[in-house]
């Protein structure tokens, strides 16, 4: 009887998780991504993109202030369904706004009130998957949310770009670039729709967990008292300052390449990119580089269950850091061969899924013990920080040194964490597989 119904529970689960997942990875990948690719074919500079879509990172990297807010006021559920109804009435709005003279401005404030949205929306999902799984069910599920938050990703960054590229070869041939802002308009559309029946959907089909309440019993003392023992143990842990240090700068490098690998691939051959078109780019960067980026991160997960995190630490700290030689090889050789561009972009997205295992496992070890649910969201915060100032600067630099000297630059970054990774003390059995466990 039992077996039967832990049966039932996991197929239930099959019938939610994906979904959730999957709305939790479309909106992300819309603001920091797709943003980048649209405002480069609208021909706002590199200089803007960079410092305007990397201040949407800023409602991750203050998402720990503003978690117990979810915690308190309503269920996670409510919550889950509302963000999805206004991230679907944002993207529709986003998308209308394109068409006005001022257009940078307002989409700018859309995909910033996007991000808090879905920020807010990561918050009560993260949240609800521990209410509506047991123990045993979210190990077994862990593997399906990843798995469909990287779908997203592919929908978002390639279904989407390829389908933003098409109308634009469409309508660009009779409207110029007003043809380009209808067809961003059309693919904004796409997910605002998707968004709307995921809103219906999880309206009904969500559990409703019995312990899916408002923390109403609890004293509003109380509460601010937990929050703020959580900071304090945190920032109390050995070795702070180079914790600190390292999860702000161990992606130095990645942080301002990935603000201008788009612009990159998109830029004519005479300003030093390689001159392809945005279907090529949703295909190249947003398929094959996120599908190479998740083959990384599931060979990255097999290392360290086997050898531990402290073992594989270098490794994958060089794997995330010298891919980044094959951006220098395609700005000064500009190929035109379409098989080449596509082979260096998944060298260096496996390389990036690989090295950032160890990021995430290294955020889980130091988050062990009391408040370890609300110091990984501090972590997550700094995480999202060490994104957001470097990818601000990036624009400004490329532009005033190039390509080819920008991607130099990228693979001098990798120096700050390799120093910072000598000193920091990792338990060399963290990580690794206990046999007992599984037997």
């Amino acid at each position: 009887m039992k077996n039967s119904l832990k049966s039932s529970a996991f197929l239930k689960g099959w019938a939610w998780v994906p979904t959730l997942y999957f709305a939790e990875g479309l909106p992300y990948v819309m603001v920091m991504t797709v943003s980048v690719i649209m405002y480069k074919e609208l021909k706002i500079s590199n200089t803007e993109i960079a410092i305007f879509t990397s201040l949407l990172y800023l409602p991750w990297v203050i998402k720990p202030l503003w978690s117990p807010i979810v915690d308190i006021f309503k269920t996670k559920r409510s919550w889950i369904t509302t963000m999805q109804l206004l991230i679907s009435l944002g993207l529709a709005g986003l998308a209308f706004t394109l068409s006005l003279n001022n257009f940078f401005v307002w989409t700018f404030v859309l995909f910033a009130i996007l991000a808090f949205f879905s920020a807010t929306h990561d918050i009560a999902a993260d949240g609800f998957y521990m209410l509506g799984l047991d123990k045993h069910e979210q190990s077994l599920f862990v593997g399906i949310r990843t798995l469909f938050y990287r779908i997203a990703m592919i929908a978002a960054q390639g279904l989407l770009v390829i389908a933003a590229g098409f109308l634009e070869e469409h309508f660009k041939v009779s409207q110029g670039l007003v043809g380009i802002r209808y067809a961003w308009l059309i693919t904004f559309l796409i997910p605002a729709l998707i968004f709307l029946v995921l809103y219906f959907y999880h309206k009904f089909i969500l559990p409703r967990p019995a312990e899916d309440k408002p923390a109403v019993d609890n004293s509003q003392k109380a509460i601010t008292r937990e929050f703020v023992d959580a900071f304090k143990t945190f920032f109390n842990k050995k070795q702070i300052g180079l914790t600190i240090a390292f999860l702000l700068l161990y992606r130095l490098g990645e942080s301002q390449l990935v603000k201008l690998a788009s612009p990159f691939l998109l830029d004519a051959r005479l300003k030093g990119g390689l001159g392809i078109s945005t279907e090529s780019v949703g295909f190249i960067y947003g398929t094959v580089g996120i599908i190479a980026l998740v083959v990384g991160g599931l060979l990255g997960g097999f290392a360290i269950a086997r050898s531990g995190l402290k073992y594989w630490l270098w490794w994958m700290i060089a794997a995330i850091n010298l891919p980044h030689i094959v951006y220098i090889y395609l700005s000064f050789t500009q190929p035109a061969s379409y098989y080449i561009i596509t082979t260096c972009v998944a060298i260096e997205q496996f390389g990036y899924g690989f090295g950032f295992t160890a990021y995430v496992m290294y955020m889980v070890y130091i988050c062990e013990g009391e408040y370890k649910t609300s110091h990984y969201a501090i972590c997550t915060g700094f995480m999202a920080l060490g994104m957001m100032l470097p990818g601000m600067v990036s624009g400004a630099i490329q532009e005033a040194i190039g390509y080819n000297l920008f991607f130099i630059w990228v693979l001098i970054s990798a120096l700050p964490p390799v120093l910072i990774a000598k000193y920091l003390y990792i338990d060399p059995q963290f990580g690794k597989k206990v046999k007992e466990a599984y037997d």
